[in-house]
């Protein structure tokens, strides 16, 4: 099945590389670009694509209120990978907070942006615990929202309260496996139950929704305790 990505940044030069890295893949079609959020959003709207790789600093709409339109569309389930200059960019949270289901550096090497599309075209999370680590670091610099629901649903088993916790580490299926001294399928089935309880979609808000909760608290470490 071919991969419909589409590409929002203000420059020129780094939408015409990625649309030369992934249009030169035979599973990828690059079926778009724009220059602002606000462009992003109509194309969206437009082509439905699986992936957007979205910029966060560009003129007319920011990318944090773009993914937040994207994400609130219910016609299409695109998913939409941030794109950012800096490690340490304070507005990856905000993203995240809207509804990005991951974030790479701009510099990021060329297979590894094709490998991340394919990830989040697969509906996966591109997270690793290293970035959940500056989210947690992020979510313990900045209030949580009055607006925000601060319970976890009741009927979350206590195998299932665990997966949140490792999850929101950062944790692979198979590491969440070996920590609950369980197999890859049944880790796997836990995270799939877990996150249609939490009503979320993908794992990233799994993590959002794990801070605010106070499940994870920073300073906390992942594991079997």
């Amino acid at each position: 099945m071919t991969i419909k990505v589409a590409i929002v940044d203000d420059q020129a030069l780094m939408r015409d590389g990625f649309t030369m890295i992934l249009g030169a893949q035979p599973d990828i079609e690059v079926v778009g670009d724009a220059e602002n959020g606000r462009l992003g959003v109509e194309l969206c709207q437009r082509t439905c694509p699986d992936v957007v790789l979205m910029d966060i600093r560009m003129p007319v709409l920011d990318g944090i209120e773009a993914t937040k339109l994207i994400a609130a569309e219910q016609r299409c389930d695109t998913k939409v990978l941030v794109l950012t200059t800096f490690d340490l960019d304070e507005y990856v949270y905000g993203a995240m907070r809207a509804g990005a289901s991951g974030y790479l550096l701009k510099d990021t090497p060329a297979q590894e942006l094709v490998a991340a599309v394919r990830v989040i075209a697969a509906g996966d999370a591109l997270l690793s615990p290293s970035v959940t680590k500056r989210l947690i670091e992020e979510f313990a610099a900045q209030p949580v929202p009055e607006s925000v629901t601060t319970s976890l649903p009741d009927d979350l088993t206590e195998r299932e309260h665990e997966a949140l916790e490792l999850l929101a580490h950062g944790l692979s299926n198979r590491e969440i496996a070996a920590a609950m001294f369980v197999g890859e399928a049944t880790a796997k089935t836990h995270v799939s139950r877990l996150l249609t309880k939490l009503g979320v979609r993908d794992r990233v808000q799994a993590v959002v929704l794990a801070y605010e909760t106070g499940v994870v608290r920073p300073g906390t470490s992942a594991g079997p305790t």
